[in-house]
């Protein structure tokens, strides 16, 4: 069944990529001065969530750097403050029965691993902003389709991996259509959706939506 299910994957027709120029510019333009501003009016949330995840746990590191596929299947770094307990990633085999999505993506609602401080900053997606750092490095930019795990990557189907032909996003279509209510196959059509049509307004549309979301989402975890 896994091989006619690939093998019907693979009949979906490739998609035009967006690779306007003056697009392309003004987007890196926008990435350069909205990560710099954020980190600079945000470096206040920075202080106080870095005491917090300190407070709980003073030997645990204050940031989770974890390596993420990008544009063109190249492998970065990517940030985050630290939500879970230190030994998070050798636990994962053991939750993996209780997935509650579906395709490559692993997702938990109420995952054991998450911290009392990291409920918190998830819910409300602060976890995400040392991305920032990511978009200034050129790694991410401020929209795109979230970047994947290497073993998610794997699992990808050739026309999955469309989604991997531009940069990465902090935030994206997936994430404020409904994020983690969403499955896997919805998401790819979604980011697939957002890489065809994708310009300037779309972007300003999905930021705005995504600062809107931060204060009443029930999506995120």
């Amino acid at each position: 069944m896994g091989q006619i299910a690939e093998q019907k994957a693979n009949t979906k027709p490739q998609i035009y990529i967006n690779e306007n120029i003056s697009y392309l510019v003004s987007k890196r333009a926008i990435d350069i001065i909205g990560a710099l501003l954020g980190l600079i009016v945000l470096s206040v949330v920075f202080l106080v969530v870095a005491i917090a995840i300190k407070l709980e746990d003073p030997k645990g590191p204050v940031f989770f750097g974890q390596t993420r596929v990008g544009k063109n299947e190249k492998e970065f770094k990517m940030y985050k403050f630290r939500s879970m307990i230190t030994d998070a990633e050798s636990r994962l085999q053991d939750l993996l029965k209780h997935n509650e999505t579906t395709g490559a993506m692993f997702k938990m609602k109420n995952d054991p691993r998450v911290t009392k401080i990291g409920r918190f900053i998830r819910k409300t997606s602060i976890d995400e902003l040392p991305q920032l750092w990511n978009v200034l490095k050129g790694d991410m930019s401020l929209v795109g389709p979230r970047p994947p795990l290497i073993r998610e990557v794997m699992e990808y189907t050739e026309y999955d991996k469309q989604r991997l032909l531009v940069l990465p996003g902090c935030t994206g279509l997936w994430q404020v259509s409904g994020r983690s209510n969403i499955g896997f196959e919805e998401m790819i059509e979604l980011d697939l959706l957002y890489v065809q049509t994708r310009s300037i307004l779309i972007d300003i549309k999905i930021i705005l939506k995504t600062i809107i979301l931060l204060f009443g989402s029930n999506d995120a975890y």
